[in-house]
């Protein structure tokens, strides 16, 4: 009986099925995101690819059921516990404003309004050493408010909890005592790390998603097993490892990025198979653009982040998001053209899907412009209308005096443009040559944009994964178990005490060794990175630095010179550098497939024919070329339309079209010999 591992990448628009089998053969499936019970189109997609559910040894998947949750302001009605005194600072939070020339400025709102936020007494030092113990009547009142007022979910945040939980933990025990059911969030076990605005508004949001996110994978727990599969459900983390279902809902502030960053784990997969160490990964879908960076084939990482203004401390894949897909709505205000944010989604979805939309948008452009056939989606499962199409583009380029085709072009430059300045930031804004990196391109929308994106930012090579539209999905297959660990750890590194730093090191090496434990890794399979924050002295914000085992303290600090040079342009070796925090990254490894011995064309002519497509204003005879027909190591010219199953690419003319042994599509700048 064969044996299947199986990932399932759920986002706003389609959710995306892989199916390996035990000889590293690749299956895969696509349709829409059911959004009432997202679990329904996992189970349709499984369907249709597994005969019998009973077969898949191991299941993965990425959701942003609790990003969502956020982001539409449906989670949890939730109150906040603070340490009497300074309950005022998750409301006032940071004085700093993030756009100075806006005169209608407002502040991120809270998700937690004031009225909710309530003070206990207790206070401890900054070491941890109990000055006032914790004053357990003052919950009374507290405890009565939740009940009266339908309260599912608590947080609490006390000074310095992150040197001593104690107080926290017998927080904890009476609300749990009274409120059996509620959700409870401990400010020094979501973020144990000082600064208490960013670890109240951290413990907030893990709160907040909580009961959303345990719903939804019971319920997905549930429906797989009736569908006959019994197995562990594992879930995406947002740091680049994937944790069992019931880690997830302990923390689920550690799923929040769990969709975007599967595609990050592929491209470093994708970095390991081929060679190319430096890859800028951009993903298009229906909806959202994501991109980070794989630099020497690790992932970009960051221990904070700041979503909607409102901030995160976490170990987490950096990932920047724009409202860019092809999805996005074309609209015109004060008349000029603009592109989203706003997105039709997958229903109505875009005017071609002929369910609804009457909005032209990405898609649309797409259409019109050749770039796409009537019968391009899936396969030709899914036919498109570009009459339709061409019907709304009239409509709204009546409103600024645009024909259809300089519409469908304006779209196309608008949303590349916005694109484009995205990938500027996370590669020139933070020192990084994008020359320096392969551009690789993926979602159902990326590989119709990537060329042109390469070419805003003079990269002179592209890369379309194989199956690039579940490629996200290909790299949660690729995933191991993975634990983020901390602890605040605050002197000068000159004069660190080695021996209590190697010992803090090892009490965290034992808690990832534990949790690794619990989720069946063997000893054999684990693996520890260790890594500190460092900072020059009077400086508020940190740089991680990754430490071996036994490594000076002089070699430390080289290495975060040289990091602080390369973000900021410059260093200060002649200040003293400090210590704030520790962190360890506990790793189980899966054993992973190679795929397929060697990448095998299926037989018949790569080129199906032609269509007239428009490039930069002028219209081309452009070959229509089946991705699956291209042999490996044999280059061609374009311009050329790749169409597969999950996507399509988009190649302008002045550019060399190679298939590699492991089925990726290689696009170069230059002509074909």
């Amino acid at each position: 009986m064969a044996k299947y591992k199986v990932s399932a990448d759920i986002g706003g628009t389609f959710t995306d099925i892989v199916v390996e089998d035990d000889a590293g053969a690749v299956r895969i499936g696509k349709g829409p995101t059911t959004k009432e019970n997202p679990a329904l189109g996992v189970l349709q997609g499984i369907g249709q690819l597994v005969g019998e559910p009973s077969e898949i040894d191991f299941f993965v998947h990425g959701t942003t059921v609790g990003l969502n949750a956020f982001l539409e302001r449906r989670g949890a009605k939730t109150m906040l516990v603070m340490t009497g005194g300074i309950s005022d600072t998750y409301t006032i939070a940071r004085g700093h404003r993030d756009e100075l020339y806006k005169l209608h400025y407002r502040k991120p709102e809270q998700l937690v309004p004031r009225r909710n936020v309530h003070e206990v007494r207790e206070r401890l030092a900054w070491d941890g050493s109990v000055i006032a113990e914790l004053s357990e009547e003052d919950f009374a009142p507290i405890i009565e408010k939740a009940k009266a007022e339908g309260f599912e979910a608590i947080a609490v945040c006390f000074l310095h909890a992150y040197a001593n939980p104690v107080h926290e933990l017998r927080a904890r025990e009476i609300i749990k005592a009274a409120l059996p059911d509620i959700s409870v969030s401990l400010s020094h076990q979501v973020a144990p790390e000082w600064r208490e605005v960013e670890r109240a508004s951290s413990a907030v949001m893990d709160a907040y998603i909580a009961p959303v996110v345990e719903l939804y994978l019971r319920t997905l727990k549930a429906e797989l097993a009736r569908s006959g599969m019994n197995k562990t459900v594992h879930v995406m983390g947002s740091s680049g490892g994937v944790m069992t279902d019931r880690l997830a809902m302990e923390r689920p502030i550690t799923t929040l990025m769990s969709g975007p960053v599967g595609g990050s784990i592929g491209g470093c997969e994708l970095a390991r198979r081929t060679g190319l160490q430096n890859l800028l990964c951009v993903d298009m879908g229906g909806t959202s653009f994501d991109l980070s960076l794989v630099v020497d084939g690790q992932p970009e990482m960051t221990s904070e982040t700041v979503l909607e203004g409102l901030p995160l401390l976490m170990s987490i894949v950096s990932i920047d998001t724009v409202g860019a897909g092809g999805g996005s709505i074309a609209w015109v205000e004060a008349g000029g053209l603009r592109v989203g944010p706003h997105s039709a989604g997958s229903y109505p979805g875009p005017v071609c899907y002929s369910r609804g939309g009457t909005q032209p948008t990405v898609t649309d452009a797409n259409l019109y412009l050749g770039r796409l056939g009537d019968d391009s989606l899936l396969d030709g499962k899914m036919k498109l209308d570009s009459e339709a199409t061409g019907s709304a583009l009239t409509k709204l380029g009546a409103e600024i005096g645009l024909s259809d085709r300089e519409l469908a072009e304006g779209i196309l430059a608008i949303s590349n443009a916005k694109m484009a300045d995205a990938m500027r930031t996370i590669t020139v804004g933070q020192g990084v040559d994008p020359r320096d990196f392969t551009l690789v391109a993926f979602g159902g929308a990326g590989p119709m944009h990537a060329v042109e994106l390469a070419r805003e930012l003079d990269m002179t090579q592209v890369m379309i994964p194989r199956f690039p539209g579940t490629f996200s999905a290909w790299g949660m297959l690729q995933s191991d178990i993975r634990h983020d660990l901390m602890a605040s750890h605050i002197g000068i590194m000159s004069t660190i005490d080695a021996e209590l730093l190697d010992a803090e090191f090892a009490m965290l090496e034992e808690q990832g060794r534990q949790k690794l434990l619990e989720e069946n890794v063997p000893e054999a399979a684990m693996s520890f990175a260790r890594a500190v924050d460092l900072r020059y002295q009077g400086q508020e914000y940190t740089i991680n630095v990754p430490i071996e085992r036994g490594s000076s303290v002089a070699a430390v600090l080289d290495l975060f010179h040289s990091l602080y040079e390369r973000r900021y342009g410059h260093s200060q070796p002649e200040t003293e550098t400090e210590i704030i925090s520790i962190r360890l990254a506990a790793t189980g490894s899966f054993e992973h497939s190679e795929g397929e011995a060697a990448f095998a064309p299926m037989p018949g002519e790569p080129q199906v024919g032609t269509r007239d497509v428009v490039f930069d204003g002028a219209v081309h005879k452009t070959p229509i070329l089946k991705r699956d027909r291209l042999a490996p190591g044999k280059p061609m010219a374009s311009p050329a339309i790749v169409e597969e199953e999950s996507a399509t690419s988009v190649v302008p003319p002045g550019y060399t079209i190679t298939i590699d042994t492991f089925g990726n599509m290689l696009i170069a700048a230059g002509e074909s010999a």
